[in-house]
């Protein structure tokens, strides 16, 4: 369903009991509410949580933005290299404003909230700008976005930047994406607990399928580069916080959530070996469990 959040219209599906505790996940860079995998969110509600999924604007079957135009990515790597000012098309503090859109929308005065990746980034604005909104906080394989924080490796920062091979059919076009998909969650996914290769393109063919705005991408990427004073505002985070990491992530190093963990009050930290940067089967019930403990400190 839609609902009108922030002055966006923005696709929400909700899952589990009515009277069940609230929890907001809130997805990375360019990914939709269905990158959440259902079973999951199956045991998030088994677990008592009312659980609230949505595709950011600009993603997904929520509110385009494509009036702004494409987003200069060579320009926004330049000034942030240079440390100047980014003119972002929209900020990740307004996707933390729809967030909390959402909730208004919803008759929710409160709740728990997991981001991850980028999520996770616009959740750290929810927890410094709009403390009054949570209960609790999760942040998953995010960052600071601290500059002294280790970044991703050439290879990885490569793959991120590349594009799908052209296509003359739109079949091909179709299938050229699927290749690329797979191609980058090969390198930034977990080693520990590689997919089959039959479920992960199965899996990211429902996503294209639903969805495909590679310019929302790159407008979110430069959101991203121009958010530069969110490590700063941490420590103003009074929520209880679980931050939860894989150590074999590429996309984000794992030094950037013992970064994170430290510089937010009362943080607990958590990494898990051979997780790279995506959502697992294997590590569902102990995902969920962390999220569900993080909760009961609230």
């Amino acid at each position: 369903m839609k609902v009108s959040a922030n002055g966006v219209q923005i696709e929400v599906d909700i899952r589990g009991p009515e009277d069940g505790e609230p929890l907001v996940l809130i997805m990375g860079l360019g990914m939709q509410l269905i990158a959440w995998p259902e079973g999951f969110v199956d045991e998030l509600v088994q677990r008592g949580f009312r659980v609230i999924r949505f595709d950011n604007r600009d993603v997904g079957l929520s509110q385009p933005f494509d009036e702004l135009g494409a987003a200069n990515i060579p320009l926004t790597a330049l000034l942030h290299t240079l440390h100047l000012p980014i003119k972002a098309p929209y900020q990740l503090a307004d996707l933390a404003r729809d967030t909390v859109g959402v909730l208004d929308a919803l008759g929710i005065a409160k709740a728990h909230v997991c981001g991850a990746s980028m999520g996770g980034m616009v959740a750290q604005h929810l927890g410094f700008a709009h403390a009054q909104r949570l209960k609790s906080l999760t942040l998953m394989m995010t960052t600071s976005g601290d500059r002294s924080v280790p970044k991703e490796s050439l290879r990885v920062r490569g793959a991120l930047l590349s594009r799908p091979k052209p296509a003359s059919t739109p079949q091909q076009k179709f299938e050229n994406i699927l290749d690329h998909y797979v191609g980058l969650y090969g390198i930034i996914g977990s080693p520990g607990y590689p997919p089959e290769p039959e479920v992960l393109r199965e899996r990211l063919a429902r996503g294209v399928k639903r969805s495909f705005r590679p310019q929302a991408v790159a407008r979110q990427m430069v959101a991203i580069a121009a958010d530069a004073h969110r490590a700063e505002r941490l420590p103003r985070i009074t929520a209880p916080t679980l931050v939860i990491h894989g150590e074999a992530d590429a996309l984000i190093p794992v030094a950037a959530a013992h970064d994170l963990a430290r510089r937010i009050p009362g943080a607990q930290l958590e990494t898990i070996p051979g997780w790279g940067h995506d959502l697992p089967e294997a590590l569902w019930p102990q995902l969920s469990a962390g999220i569900a403990a993080n909760a009961a400190r609230a």
